[in-house]
């Protein structure tokens, strides 16, 4: 049975079952202690924390999630257990049935026959596990389903309690394990060998809330929940497995094919290891290098799927964040396949086979390849040129080895590499071996685990408890805010609540800051990128001022006010304002957002894909994923483009339909967002823009004004960010513009357009008298180089010239004073040094040279300038014939020259 059709029966059975169908989120959502969606539920705890009522008809869905767990992607590939990627299956009840209906839909559905929509699988060869007391678990399973006693075996905390790791939520779980047979095991359930038992399902009772704590076993359980929830887990990919009659992930319908063409590409063959084994080899040489081998497939399989799915939700790769990961995972994928044989380049056929077996499940792939495409083979573009220049370090650290008759590079080296430089610590290995060097990899794996542990200290100091919205919701869940603000700008409503420092007030008096809860506004709550509304609410005893909105639960607007006269109440009818001014050049901002989003497509292709924006009256920014720096001319045309649209007074039309008919009409939707079954659509000019989207727009684009582009930037690496003014901001800009070109016209005599050439030419001509103003200070201090050599004192045979040069002396010029002493005393035994100190910036650069026949006595300038540097508050260093270094206090320049004799001397009688 293929994958994707393990997905539909699961789907079809609970949909039979009453269950409301649920798309999969995005792997991205607003959540601050996760990265990435780990689990099935996470698109479901609002209506597990009791922040929102689910919206479901029967308090029951089913989903299909895609999840990324990162935390141990060294593990991938090792065990054939890992995965970055996984699709979790689950049924979830919110207050409907609980622990008999949870185990009763599981149970038949794994074992009813497949003409009968099942997976058809053996009853007797399931054993489930439950929680040390449940004895209500354990009664269902034998009692109404009929599994022997023998097969019901109980565990602790850790193993089946489930909660999220902070304060939330949590309850007992029984999960059903499959039996894979005597070939893989010891008899005996999973408490004795969960290798042979293979879990499959999880079945969590959320029945309980948790305290404070850490790990999975050491909260306490602070009480029951209001409301009994059902949420449960089946991995697809394992019963893909047990289905299928493979043994592992590896090779079932999703991963096999990208291992084959790996194979394909590397010259290396998958599987060696297991035949060896097979064969009673599991310790020699031969085997060991072939169990590596099938890590790297493994690998390459793995992460390329899971970067294929990131870059579909919108990730690009970067150095922070969820662009590390995407960046590390597919690094990973490159490296692997250089090691096992590839030359050239790899990316693009291995993904495309993903495509290729994803595709069926996730028909948005197709829609978006040319973009994962590029994104794909552009880090790996960057990443053989980082293999180039670490290739080049590497050769450099393994040199200094050799000359100090070493053998071992040590670990610091290789982690700089690894850390610093994104070198792969397999393949700095490697060459080592071919250079005659061994790794000090203990070292190495030292400071990795130094690092790991910082990594997961960060990532646990940003988690916490979710916070406290219990007040908001009464609210959210009976009395949820009409939003008027598309077609008013003033409306009447009442006030429903107020919220003062978390808590309910009847009353705000003048001075007080409350969040005012309405049942009706034409206020703009932020998002989507666009800022909310500011504006007035007034009433019969008081009047506010709107400072921000933001929403609760999605459905609740929280007007953040200042009490500026008088009193609000609680059931007072208020007028409620939104400032016409702001509305309006924000309307032209965010209208002129979409006009330059789609400009930019037409200029740069499919592949400049939205990344965010921020809209606020007058202005703009505009995120999206590209890799090069646009150039003038790109610039120009986005800018004209953008400015013909305007001219063309194209209607701007929104269109409320279902999110699969938007779609069909071929809307664009922005990565990472959540919609519902039903989205508005912004139309602009027909086919010349159309994007999903919930915010405030002008009827015509006439009405947008003149929209002037400031600039591009970039903002993380694969991420450009577009700046621009719309409307009277535009003009203002325009018109400043315009009077300093105007200004520069008179003053150089010549018509506007000849002025970027006239200034041209005089940057030029400036240009070329710095030139030659350097080329005759450098005259004249080589001029007095002899003066400063025939002054030099001697220490033994050793010359010794030391002097503070004229002041603005640059660290350039000071080496060339260095050389061309060196020069002067040719062959003998020398050592120069000189300072200088630099007014504007407050530095204090100085040099030593030594000559061969000084570093032959023992002279090294890098110690010189390294003795040097205290005395003028800097830090230095160098090889032993040039080093040069740079302070900040230059009351110390005299006493640093003195003590150069010095310095010499105890390098001599050393």
């Amino acid at each position: 049975m293929q994958t994707h059709e393990i997905r539909e029966r699961f789907i079809n059975h609970f949909v039979k079952a009453g269950h409301t169908e649920v798309p999969s989120a995005s792997l991205i959502l607003d959540d601050p202690n996760l990265l990435f969606v780990n689990a099935g539920m996470v698109p479901f705890k609002p209506y597990f924390l009791g922040e929102q009522n689910p919206p479901f008809p029967n308090g029951t869905a089913t989903s299909i999630q895609k999840c990324v767990r990162t935390l141990d992607i060294e593990e991938v590939g090792i065990t054939t257990r890992h995965n970055t990627f996984f699709q979790m299956a689950g049924n979830f009840s919110f207050g409907q049935y609980f622990k008999e209906g949870a185990i009763s839909n599981a149970w038949s559905l794994l074992t009813n026959s497949v003409a009968d929509g099942g997976f058809g699988l053996d009853p007797e060869r399931l054993w489930v596990t439950v929680y040390l007391d449940d004895d209500e678990a354990a009664a269902i399973w034998h009692e109404k389903i009929g599994i022997p006693e023998e097969r019901i075996q109980r565990l602790g905390m850790a193993d089946n309690y489930w909660s999220m790791g902070i304060p939330g939520p949590c309850g007992p779980c029984s999960e059903i394990y499959y039996d894979r047979g005597e070939a893989y095991g010891e008899f005996g359930g999973p408490v004795v060998d969960d290798t042979r038992y293979i879990e499959l399902w999880n079945l969590v009772f959320m029945q309980n809330e948790r305290g404070e704590g850490t790990g999975k076993d050491s909260f306490e359980i602070v009480g029951p929940l209001p409301k009994k929830n059902i949420d449960t887990g089946m991995g697809v990919e394992r019963v893909a497995c047990i289905l299928q009659g493979v043994e592992n992930v590896y090779e079932t319908d999703l991963l096999a094919p990208v291992i084959t063409v790996a194979e394909q590409l590397t010259g290396a063959t998958y599987g060696r290891s297991e035949t060896l084994a097979k064969a009673g080899d599991t310790t020699s040489a031969a085997y060991h290098a072939a169990h590596t081998e099938d890590i790297r497939f493994r690998v390459i399989a793995d992460h390329c799927r899971t970067g294929l799915m990131l870059i579909l939700d919108g990730v690009t790769p970067g150095n922070e964040g969820r662009g590390y990961i995407l960046r590390r995972l597919l690094r990973r994928i490159i490296r692997s396949a250089r090691l096992l044989g590839a030359t050239g380049v790899t990316m693009e056929k291995l993904m495309d086979t993903v495509r290729a077996t994803m595709t069926p499940s996730y028909p948005e792939i197709a829609d978006n390849w040319e973009r994962i495409r590029a994104v794909a083979v552009g880090e790996e573009t960057a990443f053989l040129k980082t293999l180039e220049s670490g290739t080049r370090l590497f050769e450099d650290a393994a040199a200094k080895v050799k000359a100090s008759a070493g053998t071992i590079l040590d670990g610091d080296a290789a982690f700089t590499l690894h850390d610093t430089h994104g070198f792969p610590i397999d393949l700095t290995v490697e060459m080592a071996a071919e250079s005659g060097l061994t790794v000090d990899t203990e070292a190495f794996d030292a400071r990795m685990a130094e690092q790991k542990a910082r990594a997961k200290a960060d990532n646990r100091a940003k988690k916490h408890a979710h916070a406290d919205v219990s007040v908001y919701r009464p609210f959210v869940d009976n009395h949820a805010t009409v939003f008027l603000g598309y077609g008013a700008t003033e409306t009447e409503g009442r006030i429903l609540g107020l919220v003062a420092g978390g808590a309910l007030v009847d009353r705000a008096g003048e001075g007080s800051k409350v969040q005012v809860i309405l049942d009706q506004t034409p206020f703009y709550a932020e998002s989507g990128g666009q800022l909310a509304d500011r504006g007035t609410i007034s009433g019969p005893g008081g009047v506010a001022a709107v400072e921000d909105v933001q929403k609760t639960g999605k459905k609740v607007w929280l007007h953040n006010v200042t009490v500026t006269g008088g009193e609000l109440a609680v059931g007072d009818t208020v007028t409620a304002t939104v400032d016409h001014t702001w509305r309006h050049q924000a309307r032209q901002a965010h209208s002129g957002t979409h006009l330059i989003h789609a400009a930019l497509r037409q200029v740069l292709g499919p592949t400049a894909v939205q990344a965010g924006s921020m809209n606020r009256p007058g202005y703009l920014r505009f995120d999206f994923s590209y890799g090069e720096q646009l150039t003038a001319d790109q610039l120009r045309r986005i800018e004209l483009i953008a400015n013909e649209a305007v001219d063309t007074d194209y209607t701007v039309n929104t269109i409320e339909t279902s999110l699969d008919e938007a779609k069909a009409m071929g809307a664009m939707a922005l990565f990472g967002e959540n919609y519902g079954t039903q989205v508005r659509v912004v139309e602009i000019g027909g086919p010349f823009s159309m994007e999903l989207c919930g915010g405030i727009h002008v009827s015509h684009s006439s009405q947008i004004g003149p929209v002037t582009v400031l600039g591009e930037s970039s903002v993380g690496s694969g991420v450009r960010r577009i700046e621009a003014y719309t409307g009277v901001d535009s003009f203002r800009f325009l018109a400043d513009q315009h009077r300093v070109s105007s200004a520069l016209s008179s003053r150089f005599r010549v018509p506007v357009e000849e002025v970027p050439e006239r200034v041209e030419s005089i940057s030029a001509r400036l240009h070329e008298m710095e030139k030659r103003i350097t080329q005759f200070r450098t005259a004249e201090l080589s001029a007095k180089v002899g003066d400063y050599v025939m002054r030099a004192a001697t220490v033994g045979d050793l010359r010794v010239v030391a002097a503070r040069v004229p002041d603005g002396i640059s660290g350039g010029d000071l080496r060339t004073l260095a050389n061309e002493a060196k020069g002067r005393v040719g062959s003998e035994p020398a050592v120069a040094f000189f300072i200088s100190a630099d007014p504007e910036s407050g530095k204090v650069p100085f040099i030593a040279a030594a000559t061969d026949a000084a570093v032959a006595l023992g002279v090294s300038a890098g110690e010189i300038v390294k003795a040097v540097a205290p005395y003028v508050g800097g830090r230095g260093g160098g090889k032993p014939a040039m080093a040069q270094g740079s302070g900040s206090d230059a009351a110390g320049i005299d006493a640093a020259v003195a003590a150069v004799r010095g310095i010499v001397e105890q390098s001599v009688a050393g």
